[in-house]
């Protein structure tokens, strides 16, 4: 289908007497049935390779990186500890991981700068990009596509972005260079096959043929391509000039995408998941992607892990003995009712409990004498500070582990929020990423230091 004709440009005017340009008109005489410009799109998880040491960090040390977002948060007033510092007293909820006291720190008075629009914003959790909810939006590169774009080339898959009862096409915690939505994988034994299960010969053959013939296609568009960025103004060059530097890249991932294919996949001791047959299953969901995301991590088939658990887009969950009366969502929408916050206080208490998991199967991995969870940054929050209210600021924040010192409460302003991509920051140098600046940050993390 061709493109609507575009209306003539102030800033072009001379374009008012062409016809618009059709995105699959380019590739007319060819045979081959691709579009412009958003072939990021097609294949957005691809990593460039760039200078970025191979060796990741001085001791060689690989780090990962395992971002989750709740998009429904948690209560503040049992999430929040009401002391600060070393000392700190646990909240309620953090009582549930007191045997993990010393590996994590929980922040306070921390949000996005200028990311508001409430539910909207649970696109910007890793991306950071201002005002989620007006109508020119655009988003920007996610943190896990940053990182996978500098060092995904040292993995089987660049980064992996998943998703618990996701609503699809709309909802993503990864976004690449062009602003474009990544979708999650959300069947547990999809992405267990695409970890671990190898393929026959034949099948591993058709596979590296079909890459290749991809990168044929590339190069029979490239001489169109050249005598199209003459026939265009300098808006649209500028365009074809970031579209081909993502074919390039994508170049690029083919090629180190073939050389994977040919190479066995680890092997593991576990069975493929069974999938829960109910979105109301939610919390096995959310297991079942803990447990797929510390094997990913423990056979270094990535090192970099997004996670959306859509709350938002979740029916009435099942939760063990506890029955609930209402949808997810719906009880977020508390109104101070006890009945209510009692069920979210119940559910809560689910995910922090997941997570004290996640982190005791992270410590019991050993790798080079260090524990998985010494070398995995796991960073979990929620883009609503108070989903009651869709209130974007002073977000429930949790990091643990990844070679910092923790054990702590880093208590800011809740009222003039400290910005928390200060803490990506952090997080990319970490990795051993050569970087002082990620979208809205100041710095890096105050009163976080490394091991």
């Amino acid at each position: 289908m061709t493109t609507p004709r575009t209306a003539p440009s102030p800033a072009a005017p001379f374009i008012a007497t062409r016809r618009a340009l059709s995105r699959r008109r380019f590739l007319v005489g060819t045979g081959i049935a691709l579009s412009l410009p958003f072939l990021d799109a097609m294949n957005p998880a691809f990593a460039a390779v760039t200078k970025a040491a191979v060796d990741q960090t001085p001791g060689g040390k690989p780090r990962r990186m395992f971002g989750i977002c709740n998009n429904l948060g948690l209560l503040p007033e049992q999430f929040f500890p009401k002391t600060e510092g070393r000392d700190y007293a646990l909240s309620p909820y953090l009582e549930l991981l007191k045997e993990h006291r010393n590996d994590f720190t929980v922040f306070s008075g921390v949000s996005h700068p200028d990311v508001d629009g409430g539910h909207p914003a649970d696109n910007c959790f890793l991306t950071a990009a201002p005002h989620p909810g007006s109508g020119g939006f655009r988003n920007t590169i996610s943190l896990d596509q940053y990182i996978a774009e500098r060092i995904g080339h040292l993995t089987r898959f660049p980064s992996l972005n998943l998703g618990v009862n996701v609503d699809r096409g709309q909802r993503s915690l990864s976004w690449t260079g062009s602003g474009v939505l990544i979708p999650c994988e959300e069947k547990a034994s999809d992405v267990f096959r695409r970890l671990f299960l190898q393929g026959s010969p034949q099948e591993t053959e058709n596979q590296v043929r079909k890459l290749e013939l991809g990168q044929s296609i590339l190069d029979a568009v490239a001489g169109q391509a050249n005598a199209l960025k003459r026939s265009v103004g300098t808006h649209d060059r500028e365009r074809l000039d970031q579209y081909f530097t993502s074919v390039r890249e994508l170049e690029q991932r083919m090629q180190m995408s073939r050389e994977w294919e040919r190479k066995p996949k680890p092997t593991v001791t576990v069975s493929v998941p069974l999938d829960p047959a109910s979105p109301r299953e939610y919390m096995e969901k959310v297991r079942l992607m803990y447990d797929l995301a510390r094997l990913a991590f423990e056979t270094d088939s990535t090192r970099s892990i997004a996670l959306l658990l859509d709350s938002v887009n979740s029916p009435v969950i099942e939760l063990g003995e506890t029955k609930l009366s209402d949808a997810y969502h719906n009880l977020s929408h508390h109104g101070k009712s006890e009945a209510k916050l009692s069920q979210l206080k119940a559910i809560d208490e689910w995910h922090m409990k997941l997570i004290a998991g996640l982190m005791s199967g992270l410590r019991d991995v050993r790798e080079d004498g260090e524990t998985l969870l010494d070398r995995t940054m796991i960073l979990y929050g929620s883009n609503l500070g108070n989903a009651n209210t869709h209130v974007t600021t002073n977000l429930p924040t949790f990091f643990a582990g990844g070679g910092f010192k923790h054990g702590q409460h880093l208590a800011f302003d809740r009222e003039r929020n400290y910005p928390l991509p200060n803490l990506f920051v952090s997080m990319l140098q970490r990795m051993g990423l050569e970087t002082d600046r990620f979208a809205s940050a100041t710095g890096t993390m105050r009163g976080l230091e490394m091991v």
